[in-house]
């Protein structure tokens, strides 16, 4: 799953236990709107040092998976969520520039792709019935 949005905040890294940490940060969506929306993302282990080369307001892409999980506690079951980030692109004039720490996965997928884009274009040759 990808969004984009403006990193509003970042924090430090938690050390939660001997072999695992993360770091939190804060992406503002649909800022345009009357209702902007403030997500709450997540990363981990090494890829906790991606977010020092970004700076607060800046456009970003972010490339993230859906977690779930479920706690049984005194009071009941409990669900929880997580959006844990594992690419962070900077956005600019329109285009993403791949952060420097993916730059050598995305090097290997470059030109590899054959999903259609919607770039706007009314000359756009796509092929939807609709």
């Amino acid at each position: 799953m990808e969004v984009i949005g403006t990193l509003k905040v970042k924090f430090d890294t938690q050390k939660v236990s001997d072999r695992f940490q993360k770091r939190e940060f804060v992406l503002t969506t649909e800022a345009s709107t009357p209702y902007p929306q403030q997500v709450s993302f997540q990363v981990t282990q090494d890829k906790c040092t991606m977010l020092d080369q970004f700076n607060e307001g800046e456009d970003l892409k972010i490339q993230f998976n859906l977690r779930g999980r479920e706690w049984n506690g005194p009071q009941g079951v409990k669900y929880f969520n997580t959006l844990e980030a594992w690419r962070i692109e900077r956005m600019q004039g329109g285009t993403s520039q791949p952060s420097q720490a993916n730059q050598s996965s995305n090097a290997n997928a470059a030109g590899n792709s054959s999903a259609p884009v919607f770039t706007g274009n009314p000359n756009d040759n796509d092929d939807l019935p609709f």
